[in-house]
């Protein structure tokens, strides 16, 4: 569970879409569902990823926060020194939530369907 301490600190200010986007980026990819958010590539490469915050709302105790993830995929060929397939890069989306916790800053993240 990653932990959004400087987000949660600048929670009801202006700032806080801004510092939230950089918590995000910041996390290591590993963390977020990105291979399971594939739609046109088959491996998620390890170049960095963008976020952009979609929504914010608060409910229940959280804050929760949706964001669209931009990133690489690669379809990956046999890796044969014949194989004909060039390795080529596809830009992925996906949309993720955050919902974290308004006392404790620690958050779960989720995949959407959109």
């Amino acid at each position: 569970m990653s932990q959004f301490p400087q987000s949660l600190r600048a929670w009801n200010t202006p700032a806080f879409q801004t510092v939230l986007k950089q918590e995000i980026e910041q996390l290591d990819a590993g963390y977020l569902p990105l291979q399971r958010g594939l739609s046109s590539s088959s491996y998620v490469t390890d170049r960095p990823f963008q976020a952009m915050i979609i929504s914010v709302n608060e409910e229940a105790g959280l804050i929760r926060a949706k964001a669209g993830i931009f990133y690489t995929g690669i379809i990956a060929g046999c890796s044969c020194a014949d194989d004909p397939t060039p390795i080529d890069e596809q830009t992925e989306y996906c949309v993720i939530r955050f919902d974290i916790d308004s006392t404790t800053a620690e958050a779960t993240v989720t995949l959407l369907e959109e």
